[in-house]
């Protein structure tokens, strides 16, 4: 039997970004755009096996632990679904001073009270930054943070999505131009894992092996690392200084439980 309804809390990862949706027409300069992502894929795959699924999304790009744990863990809790997934701490963890001890106790008692509604709940463990230059002299936080969620994962009886040990996450052909959010590509193989975690069919193989990528030419390299500090980091750096966040004012995509749209791939 699958399961009739799905709730996903987190942020921008669960939001969806950077997977964009079918037939989605092309973005406008000052619009919110609204992305798929691997719970929307998650969603579709359980919808394949009990037609009566619904689902709701609360995740909302940019937000931090606590703002997650207040703001959305309560209205998951009411929902009362039969699977809940909870991803939080990328945006804590990116930010100088971050106590990844403090947030596995945030997220542990999150966890406690989703347990308490007799929902499953599927946690994740964050990919390895030793790979991306700026977050991997940060590497010890994510991975002390990571081996919490294991030990809550272990301690609530909850499922566990170990993105970690995720060779196809490793090439960027996995990821988009921003470095920090998923490609399409990225995003199936999230939700073919997830999907895996739960004994439950997919169409996707979350084991993906990238053909060999042609030689690297360096003086490229170095000009898309100039854009990617121009279009990406120094925007995320002025949010910073000003305090504000992606996600201000923005609401959840799929605040209800309702049934899944007809997608076309």
């Amino acid at each position: 039997m699958g399961y009739r309804s799905y709730v996903a809390v987190g942020d921008s990862f669960t939001e969806g970004l950077n997977d964009p949706l079918p037939d989605a027409p092309p973005p406008v300069p000052g619009e919110v755009v609204r992305y798929r992502g691997w719970a929307d894929r998650v969603a579709e795959g359980l919808a394949s096996l009990e037609p009566e699924l619904r689902y709701a999304n609360l995740a909302v790009r940019g937000k931090l632990i606590d703002q997650i744990v207040a703001d959305q863990v309560p209205l998951a809790v009411e929902m009362k679904p039969d699977l809940i997934s909870f991803c939080a701490g990328g945006n804590d963890l990116i930010r100088p001073g971050s106590d990844p001890d403090r947030m596995a106790k945030k997220v542990a008692a999150a966890v406690r009270d989703l347990r308490a509604t007799g929902a499953d709940v599927v946690l994740f463990t964050g990919t390895d930054p030793r790979d991306t230059p700026i977050m991997r002299r940060v590497r010890g936080r994510f991975a002390i943070f990571y081996l919490h969620v294991r030990s809550i994962a272990d301690l609530y009886g909850c499922h566990l999505v170990d993105m970690w040990s995720m060779q196809g996450l490793r090439d960027w052909r996995a990821w988009s131009g921003d470095r920090l959010h998923m490609n399409e590509e990225g995003h199936r193989l999230v939700a073919a894992r997830v999907l895996h975690v739960l004994g439950l069919p997919g169409e996707d193989d979350w084991r993906k092996t990238w053909p060999p990528r042609e030689a690297v030419d360096q003086r490229a390299k170095r000009q898309e690392d100039v854009q990617w500090v121009r279009e990406h980091f120094g925007p995320w750096i002025g949010r910073r200084l000003r305090g504000t966040s992606s996600g201000d004012g923005l609401a959840p995509k799929r605040p209800d439980l309702s049934p899944l749209p007809p997608f076309t791939s």
